[in-house]
């Protein structure tokens, strides 16, 4: 008897799980957009500028850096990535494998991005959702990042900053004519500013993006490192 109800409620115990699986999968797919990782469909582009002090001294804590980016060359805001995105939710991995990236591409786009294994990287997951040739996608990254005019006060850091996240979306606002708060957020660790992320149309004008929003630093203070180098 009793190892008949032992198996009886062993069976309902999977039949509960199971159908537990079967509403996070339907509930997935609902979160999910329907083109999903379809590249070329997408509603809008995220621009993320990463600080790269805050990156170098990350880097170091985990007992490693990057020697183009982390080097001599005194870098201040470089670009992570020009992201495609959904209303909700955002693509990855379009194609795989990815079109192999052209390695004069890549050299081409260290002023911007210094450091080539970012930029491979950017092109497997985001790139290839952009519906563009890798040459196409790297120009508009560098056309977007032409669009942003970075304020003059993080140009030449030369004493760590604390700032607040409002703050730094403000000058940005200021920099750049059209640019609203809805538009523009700031991301952060525990105590560094991490990345400054526009939101662009898909032909690169400013636009509103509120779950880029809904992404943002939450502190009300966080430390911009001074730029190093050179």
């Amino acid at each position: 008897m009793f190892h008949s109800r032992l198996r009886s409620f062993s069976r309902l115990m999977i039949s509960l799980t199971l159908a537990a699986g079967l509403v996070f999968v339907a509930a997935s797919a609902r979160a999910q957009d329907k083109r999903q990782n379809a590249p070329g469909e997408f509603d809008f582009y995220v621009l993320s500028l990463s600080w790269s002090p805050s990156f170098c001294d990350e880097a170091a804590e985990r007992g490693g850096r990057s020697q183009i980016q982390c080097g001599g060359r005194p870098y201040a805001f470089v670009v992570h990535g020009l992201w495609p995105q959904y209303e909700n939710g955002f693509p990855e991995y379009c194609q795989r494998p990815a079109p192999r990236l052209n390695r004069s591409i890549v050299s081409s786009m260290l002023d911007l991005m210094p450091a080539p294994g970012l930029i491979f990287n950017e092109w497997d997951k985001h790139g290839t959702c952009a519906g563009l040739t890798d040459r196409n996608y790297f120009e508009t990254i560098r056309k977007a990042r032409a669009a942003i005019k970075i304020p003059a006060e993080y140009l030449d850091l030369s004493q760590a900053k604390t700032v607040a996240p409002a703050e730094v979306e403000e000058a940005f606002i200021k920099a750049n004519p059209g640019l609203s708060n809805a538009a523009v957020s700031v991301t952060c660790n525990r105590t560094r500013l991490s990345e400054v992320r526009v939101c662009l149309s898909k032909d690169l004008q400013f636009r509103a993006c509120e779950e880029n929003d809904r992404r943002a630093c939450r502190r009300d203070q966080v430390t911009m490192p001074p730029i190093r180098g050179g």
